[in-house]
Order: C-alpha cells, then sequence, then structure tokens
C-alpha cells in the first residue's frame, strides 16, 4: 500500500525537529451557519452525514454508515455516512455543468478563486492539522509543516497562472492547451488534505471542474476540507466531494461517461483496476502508487550525520509513505557502525507516543488492520525471511497496548530479495542492506518492482548526482532526504504508477492540446 507524498518535515538529528505554529483559525460566521461542525471536545462523538455537491452541503442518498476509530486508544469516535452510485452521479452532473462555463475562464479568474481557497485553508489551518493527528495518528512534527505546504502548493499554482503559455507557436502552427474536462479525485487517508489541495489547486488552474472521493477513513479530514470549499465561495459544482468506498463511488467515478480523467494516489492493485476501468471510455489517468525506496548511503559519507536523518526519513509518517525510505543501502565495509547509530537513534529518538506530543515521532497505524498488517511483515522478517533483528519486534510498545502502535522496528543485513525488502509495509520497519561497491548499490537499489523515489548521500556531490542518474526513481533525493521543490514533477515509474504531479507538469496532466494548422 503506498499513499503519501512526504515533503517538508526537516529532521536535523536524533532529538531535534522544526515544526512550523499555526494559527487557531475558525470558519467564519457564514459558512459555520451552512455547515456541520467539526471535532467538539465535549462531545467526542462525531456524525458525518453530508456531502459537498454543486455549492452545498447535501444529505446523502446512500444510507450505509461506517464506524470510525481512534488510532490512538480505538474508541469509537465518529460516523460517517457512505455515499452511493446517485450520490456520484449527482456530483458528477454538477461538475458537468460546471465544467462548461469554467473551461472558458480566465487564467486570473482561476488564480482569483485559488487566491480565495488559499486563504480558506489558511483560516483553518489549526483544524487541517488536529484533524490529521486525532483521525490517523500523525504525529504533530509532521503534520504542520505539511498543512504549510498543502497551502504552499496551491500558491505554486497561482504563480504558475501569471505565466503558463495555455497557447504556443510549434512550427507553423498554434497549440491551444484546453481543459481535458471533469476530473475524478480519489485519496487516501494519509494526508488526505494534502493530495486534494495538490490536485485540485491544478485542475483548477487548468479549468477543471473536479469530483473528489476521499478514503472512507478520512471523514473529519474531508469535513474540514468541505468547509473550506464552502468558504472559498467557488463556482456551484466546481468541486464537489462524496464520501464512499471504492468498490462503490470509485467504481462509479472510473466507469461514468462524463468524468474525462482520474487523478488516483493509492496502492498499485487499485491503481491498475482504476486503470484497466478507465481505458473502456478513454480517460486520462495520473496514477501515484506504490514505492519501497531505497537510502543508499555511499562509503565517503559521514555516517553521524545521515543515519539519524536516513531514519527518520524510514519512519516518516509512522512509515505509512510511499515515499519512506525502508531500505537502507550501506557499505558491507561498515554496518558493524551503521548498526550502532541506527539502534541507538531508533532507541533514542524514533519511540512510538502519542501523536499529539510535538516530541513524538512514530505514531499508531491508521487502523486495527493496517497493524495487523504490520506485525505479520515483522513475524515474516522473523521466521520466514530469517533476518537479524536489530531493534524492535513482534507486539505493541509498553504502555501503548490500547493503540494501533507497533514497535519501531530495524532489520539488519537483510538480503534485497526477502519479502520485507521487496514488497510495501506501511509501517515503521526498516531494513537494512549491504552492498559490496557502487557498482553493486546501484544494481541492489533498481532491483524492485517499485520506481517512486530514491535518496543518496555522499561526500562529493558530484558522486551523489552520478549515482542518482543511474537510479530508476522519478524522483531522487541527494544528501538531503528531506529536500523539496514544489515545481519539480514527482511521480513513479515501472509499478509506482503513470504520470507526473506539481508545477508545470502537474497543470499539463489537465490539458489536452490541441494544434491549429494552417
Amino acid at each position: 500500500m503506498s499513499l503519501f507524498l512526504f515533503r517538508y518535515i526537516i529532521i536535523v538529528y536524533p532529538i531535534n525537529y522544526t515544526v512550523f505554529i499555526v494559527s487557531n483559525a475558525r470558519l467564519p460566521e457564514s459558512c459555520r451557519r451552512s455547515a456541520p461542525p467539526i471535532f467538539n471536545k465535549e462531545n467526542p462523538m462525531q456524525h458525518y452525514h453530508q456531502f459537498f455537491i454543486n455549492g452545498q452541503f447535501v444529505t446523502p442518498h446512500g444510507k450505509e454508515t461506517l464506524d470510525l476509530f481512534s488510532p490512538v486508544d480505538n474508541q469509537h469516535v465518529a460516523q460517517v455516512t457512505l455515499g452511493d452510485e446517485t450520490d456520484t452521479q449527482r456530483a458528477v452532473a454538477a461538475a458537468k455543468a460546471a465544467q462548461k462555463s469554467f473551461a472558458d475562464s480566465t487564467p486570473a479568474q482561476r488564480a482569483a478563486y485559488l487566491q480565495s481557497f488559499k486563504r480558506a485553508l489558511e483560516h483553518r489551518k489549526s483544524d487541517l492539522v488536529e484533524a490529521m493527528i486525532e483521525e490517523y495518528g500523525g504525529v504533530r512534527v509532521f503534520v504542520e509543516p505539511l498543512i504549510e505546504g498543502a497551502i504552499a502548493d496551491v500558491q505554486t499554482m497561482i504563480d504558475l497562472l501569471e505565466s503558463y503559455p495555455f497557447e504556443r507557436r510549434v512550427g507553423s502552427s498554434l497549440v491551444c492547451l484546453q481543459p481535458v474536462g471533469v476530473v475524478g479525485v480519489v485519496i487516501p487517508w494519509n494526508a488526505s488534505n494534502l493530495f486534494i489541495c495538490g490536485k485540485i489547486s491544478a485542475a483548477i488552474a487548468a479549468g477543471c471542474a473536479s469530483v473528489i472521493k476521499p478514503s472512507e477513513l478520512s471523514a473529519r479530514q474531508t469535513q474540514v476540507m468541505m468547509e473550506c470549499f464552502a468558504a472559498a465561495d467557488l463556482p456551484a459544482g466546481l468541486v464537489n466531494v462524496v464520501n464512499g468506498l471504492g468498490n462503490v463511488v470509485g467504481n462509479e467515478i472510473t466507469r461514468h461517461p462524463d468524468i474525462a480523467k482520474i487523478t488516483f494516489t493509492g496502492s498499485t492493485n487499485v491503481g491498475k483496476t482504476i486503470a484497466r476501468g478507465a481505458v473502456e471510455s478513454m480517460k486520462r489517468v495520473t496514477l501515484e502508487l506504490g514505492g519501497k525506496s531505497p537510502n543508499v548511503i555511499l562509503d565517503d559519507a559521514d555516517l553521524a550525520q545521515v543515519l539519524p536523518q536516513a531514519v527518520g526519513a524510514a519512519y516518516m509518517n509512522s512509515g505509512q509513505a510511499c515515499v519512506a525510505a525502508t531500505r537502507l543501502l550501506v557499505p558491507q565495509s561498515k554496518l558493524a557502525e551503521v548498526n550502532a547509530i541506527v539502534k541507538a537513534t531508533v532507541e533514542q529518538a524514533f519511540q512510538p507516543g502519542n501523536p499529539s506530543d510535538a516530541k513524538v515521532m512514530v505514531g499508531p497505524a491508521v487502523s486495527r488492520s493496517q497493524y495487523e498488517r504490520v506485525q505479520e511483515y515483522i513475524r515474516i522478517g522473523i521466521e520466514d525471511d530469517g533476518a537479524e533483528l536489530l531493534t524492535g519486534g513482534l507486539g505493541k510498545p509498553t504502555g501503548l497496548e490500547a493503540g494501533n502502535f507497533s514497535k519501531a522496528t530495524v532489520f539488519t543485513n537483510v538480503g534485497n530479495n526477502m519479502r520485507i525488502a521487496q514488497e510495501e509495509i506501511f509501517g515503521p520497519v526498516l531494513c537494512i542492506i549491504p552492498y559490496q561497491d557502487e557498482a553493486d548499490a546501484v544494481a541492489i537499489a533498481n532491483d524492485t518492482a517499485y520506481g517512486l523515489a530514491a535518496y543518496v548521500s555522499s561526500a562529493s556531490r558530484e558522486r551523489a548526482l552520478a549515482v542518482a542518474a543511474k537510479l530508476d526513481a522519478g524522483q531522487v533525493k541527494i544528501n538531503n532526504p528531506f529536500a523539496h521543490d514544489n515545481q519539480a514533477p514527482f511521480g513513479g515509474m515501472k509499478q509506482s504508477g503513470i504520470g507526473r504531479e506539481y508545477g508545470e507538469f502537474g497543470i499539463s496532466a489537465y490539458l489536452e492540446p490541441k494544434a491549429i494548422v494552417g
């Protein structure tokens, strides 16, 4: 399972970290009157029983509900109504109606709508952060800068609209880039609102209306985001949101003839299902899928500096990240030294705890089923693969038995053919894989079905660049696993997906070129 683009947290050394402070803002009174309230500490049991369609909060046609539980203690905290095919069809119809006029909007008009959306997000930063922490257990040190980054993604599209050439001369012809049409946006629970901001801002910038199917596990995150859409006063039908299951709402989006494009972040298996369904009506697709990212530490790197960062890159979002650097490739000759530093770093600075605590770097799994998945992979590593357990292991950390917490686990001297090295675990499990020389490191790094992200550390920037050029990954970060450029393309090779997002590459995915010749 893949699902997340980690981009903004900066880990300096085991116990130091950077945290962005966000304001405790609230939705304007006018919007609070039209939207149901979010989490109330005096009444923690919440009911999310409305969708956002055609610019309004509406009662769903679907009647099925889903109970949601806190990942920290598994207490029943919310219930969400799940949409059905009728809800989805209503949302698509609203988007189709909006698309007719919005396709002719100017870049300046689109930028103005994005500015309004950005102001709404800034007003609700505190609520956006708390929703992530309490709903899926994202650690505070991770989610605060992440929301800042989501808002920055909207600003990137605003800036891009000042200069993006929607018409250009090619040879003796005029090429017009026109909106692809109504977009289906299907996203996961692990940083749901980051994905919404990135995808929706690109769609609006390109002139596209959209229908969003968030994860059913993200009801609270989705509620806050819907309130932001309401506060932004976007054209009716430009953005529509329907909660629901993938095999109901997702399938309807995939087969609906009025959806022109689907942008999906999620698991490789689900991405393949969407691609198969989309081809029936020739929908365009952008798929950001799974990963098993290698982190290559070259033999000239300062281990005391790069290894704590490497642990942070592996455990980002508690390991629930598609770009998590869960394969740590190190020189065989330095394996003992690596083991000592990594073990000390994990045991001193990366022990699981309450995700609301600003000092905690590892939180719980989103659900019991995800916790059980992680536990099964730890068992496989110990019993089936026969890997050497460096720290962590099976079971829950002491004092955290009520929640979905796994021990921060490291296997060392791992063979790259082991299941724990080849399959995406989506939890706090790191594999240390020794290599013989640089060529061997590159071969091991590329020996995977995935190709989303990769990392290289070296005392020589030129040497790091040379290795980066040989790695099969859509994005390679050198000498800083937390470096980010939100204008650079992001996406995967091989089983990690199709297409790119962010910046000029991102907006182009929502546009169709039309050549006018003569």
